[in-house]
């Protein structure tokens, strides 16, 4: 079996999605952004599409506002590309995971230091 009906919508509408960022959509407020995931509901009504963004807090407000802006553009741009009865919403999220991630490597990182410095030097 090929997934689930809404993952490979999700799949889709993510690609359609990253297109439409790159080439269509220019506002200023969306920077480097990328597309992480999209989960669809199971009855194809909703669609979160989760997003990071280089930059701090400030950088993330201005995309979340920008994304904000060209939903509307980006629902009806997604209808016409691809066949669905009714195109999902589409909720952005910021996608927290990636910098979880990203805070857990740095640990490891350092701890593996600190282990490496408690290493007694051995005399071979």
């Amino acid at each position: 079996m090929q997934g689930s009906r809404p993952d490979r919508v999700g799949e889709q509408i993510r690609q359609e999605l990253s297109q439409l960022l790159l080439s269509d959509v220019h506002d200023p407020g969306i920077g480097l952004i990328t597309l992480t995931r999209v989960k669809v509901s199971p009855d194809l009504q909703l669609a979160r599409v989760y997003y990071t963004i280089m930059g701090d807090d400030r950088a993330r407000e201005e995309t979340r506002r920008a994304l904000g802006r060209a939903t509307p553009f980006l629902r009806r741009q997604i209808g016409s590309r691809i066949r669905l009865r009714r195109v999902p919403e589409l909720q952005f999220q910021f996608d927290e995971s990636v910098e979880a991630q990203d805070r857990l490597e740095r640990i490891l990182l350092e701890l593996e230091a600190e282990r490496q410095a408690r290493k007694p030097e051995d005399p071979s």
